[in-house]
């Protein structure tokens, strides 16, 4: 399995193009289209998946859709945050009115697009709509964790009980790497001390 990353147009926020022989999937959708096309290539995209509804991490999300005749992946949360620009924080007005293309999660489970096996996890905290991602030992955690930290919990939708629940979920959870929405990838041994730090920073 081939990940390659690219970085989106707004907020530095990371998008994913996740390879296997002529399949790809996408996570996150704020790089320009033609950026993910040219990585694509000839390779049929089989979904995008969302790992939350904040604009710097769906705003191309319908696009990749039409080109690439696949649907949308999001969790159900996500809806009223996408559609709003004060709560997924546009300052251009930016929404998402249009859900006839996106699958809506609903807590945890697993998605069969084989050959990739997706396993899905709710992880509330930093929004609502806030989702991990499981495929192979590669954990895809848009803005719930970061190398260094984890994801704001001061922001609209955001909440400091839903992150330390979150937390405890993921810290019951085996991976090798951890690919965040911002900044660089980190192991599955910085992600658990990273996690127990925080879990003890947001109970004080």
């Amino acid at each position: 399995m081939e990940i390659n990353r690219l970085k989106a147009e707004y907020m530095d926020a990371n998008v994913f193009v996740i390879i296997e022989n002529d399949n790809a999937l996408i996570i996150d959708s704020g790089a320009k289209l033609e950026d993910v096309k040219k990585v694509v290539g000839s390779r049929k995209v089989l979904a995008t998946l969302i790992t939350h509804g904040h604009f710097d991490h769906c705003y191309y999300a319908l696009d990749y859709a039409k080109e690439f005749n696949c649907k949308v992946f999001m969790n159900e949360n996500g809806k009223e945050i996408a559609s709003n620009a004060k709560s997924n924080y546009a300052e251009n007005g930016f929404t998402i009115k249009d859900f006839s293309n996106v699958e809506l999660l609903s807590g945890d489970g697993e998605l069969n697009i084989l050959p990739f096996k997706v396993k899905y996890y709710s992880t509330a905290g930093h929004s609502p709509c806030s989702t991990c991602y499981k495929i192979g030992e590669d954990l895809f955690s848009g803005d719930t964790l970061f190398s260094n930290g984890i994801g704001r919990t001061d922001l609209i939708g955001s909440n400091k009980e839903d992150m330390i629940k979150s937390l405890d979920k993921l810290s019951k959870i085996s991976f090798q790497t951890a690919h965040s929405g911002h900044g660089d990838d980190s192991d599955y041994s910085r992600q658990k001390r990273n996690i127990t730090l925080f879990k003890r920073f947001l109970t004080r």
